[in-house]
Order: C-alpha cells, then structure tokens, then sequence
C-alpha cells in the first residue's frame, strides 16, 4: 500500500467508523486536512469512493475488527 503513515492512521479510523470530525480531534489536525487524506487515500486505493476505499484498506491492511 502506498500510503503515507498519516493517511493510514485516518483509514485506521474510517474502517472503525469514526466521521472525518472525530478523526481530526482525535489524530489532532484539522477537518479540512482529513479530508484531504480522505480524498487522496481514494486515489491511492483506485477506489471509486470513500466506502470502497475503506472496504479495499481493510483487506490490504489485514485489520481485525473483533479487537
């Protein structure tokens, strides 16, 4: 996967489904810079959008959800 440490810490948190508010108070940026990781992990996954872009980081990462 292609995406810089930031950019998977915020994926980290849109697969457990925290909104982009949640994410920038709890990885302390701003909203406008989450969405800016948001949008360019969807590039970077050649996902078609932000759901399929978590569902595609998902598999890559290995993620268990049952933590």
């Amino acid at each position: 996967m292609k995406l810089s440490v930031r950019e998977h810490a915020v994926w980290n948190l849109v697969v457990l489904g925290y909104s982009d508010k949640e994410i920038g108070i709890k990885l302390n940026i701003a909203y406008g810079t989450v969405r800016t990781y948001i949008d360019r992990g969807i590039l970077k996954l050649n996902a078609r959008n932000r759901v399929n872009a978590a569902v595609i980081f998902y598999v890559l990462s290995g993620m268990n959800l049952n933590q």
